[in-house]
């Protein structure tokens, strides 16, 4: 599948020397799956696989998780191209966000994204977060080091959960 949505993923992934087609090799799947296992062990990360009508179509992930008086960790996402615009990663992403902030016990989300991403941005708006500023040549993406806003939700942000709000929200 990422092999198949490489056009589609590319302009939003870390820069690597590696090709696509080598980044995304049966060998180097295995090889992510084990680091994010063993970070899902040891409780610095939260990987979810996204299923929907039976097929694997994305991931949303939990990473950096910090404890102690932070209690934070930083969400991202990506979705097949095929199910964009469906809702699919907008569900997903409020799934984990109820989970992050209630049996993982977090207090704090925050999801670093390029201006440019406006369907990305308008899916955490949706979800309440909210706009916290601009990170300059925050992260070296698709060749270059790219400037990311800084969105950010709190476990108070949303009392009845995130997934209630995105049930209640106004179709697009």
């Amino acid at each position: 599948m990422r092999l198949d949505n490489e056009q589609w993923l590319t302009p939003w992934e870390p820069t690597s020397e590696l090709p696509w087609s080598q980044r995304h090799t049966p060998a180097a799947y295995r090889a992510m799956r084990r680091i994010s296992d063993r970070r899902a062990r040891t409780g610095g990360s939260l990987p979810f696989a996204i299923r929907w009508q039976g097929r694997l179509v994305g991931q949303v992930t939990v990473d950096n998780i910090v404890r102690g008086a932070l209690r934070s960790g930083h969400l991202g996402y990506w979705v097949d191209r095929s199910v964009a615009g469906q809702g699919v990663t907008s569900l997903a992403v409020a799934l984990v966000c109820d989970h992050a902030f209630g049996p993982v016990g977090l207090h704090r989300l925050q999801a670093d994204i390029r201006p440019e991403n406006r369907p990305s941005r308008r899916l955490v708006e949706r979800l309440g977060f909210r706009q916290e500023g601009l990170l300059r040549g925050y992260l070296d993406i698709d060749g270059a080091w790219r400037d990311h806003l800084a969105y950010a939700l709190l476990a108070e942000d949303s009392p009845g959960g995130v997934f209630h709000r995105w049930r209640a929200r106004v179709p697009d």
